[in-house]
């Protein structure tokens, strides 16, 4: 189902970012802890197919990433944190995928909604590389946002509804633990 990004939220000051790193449950999990999001979807974006079932999207044939879409109240946590924990919570610098999830699907990309998003964006990668954090540079793509579409409902929130499975423990929790060390501060009660 295509969700437009719409042009006013039930949250006056709302803002909106579209984020792929991986497999979305990864980043589902990582920014529900974070203080000023407001709602986060799991769904994909970047491809030409519209409305792709989750089979089709994870072929790697749409041209679709799995991303999440964030809204957030930049009063409690600007774009550029939330961009820092983007980076801090998965590998920038691989190429169509995250350790075993490969292909275009879970590629890390960027999808800006605005001018603002793209400049902050582009500075933080610039910023990543100069400082020469990851041994290879940041492949990290840019584009500007079009559409999202909603995966299933079993996709989202997927870590808290299934913190047992075996994917959840092994390689979302050691995410969230970075996370919790590095951005202690800004996690939910």
């Amino acid at each position: 189902m295509h969700t437009p990004v719409p042009e006013q939220s039930s949250h006056d000051k709302s803002q909106w970012a579209t984020l792929g790193g991986g497999c979305f449950w990864c980043l589902d999990a990582v920014f529900r802890q974070i203080k000023g999001v407001i709602s986060i979807n799991s769904g994909f974006s970047g491809g030409v197919e519209q409305n792709p079932s989750y089979e089709l999207a994870c072929s790697g044939q749409t041209g679709h990433a799995e991303v999440v879409q964030i809204e957030f109240d930049p009063t409690l946590v600007s774009y550029q944190t939330l961009l820092s924990i983007f980076f801090a919570a998965h590998d920038p610098t691989q190429i169509d995928g995250q350790n075993h999830d490969i292909g275009p699907q879970y590629r890390s990309v960027i999808f800006f909604h605005n001018d603002q998003q793209q400049q902050a964006a582009q500075q933080m990668i610039d910023a990543i590389d100069n400082e020469g954090l990851w041994p290879n540079k940041v492949v990290t793509e840019l584009s500007p946002y079009s559409a999202f579409y909603n995966a299933p409902e079993q996709h989202q929130d997927f870590y808290q509804k299934r913190t047992t499975v075996p994917y959840c423990q092994i390689i979302i929790r050691p995410k969230l633990e970075k996370i919790r060390s590095l951005f202690g501060e800004l996690l939910n009660p």
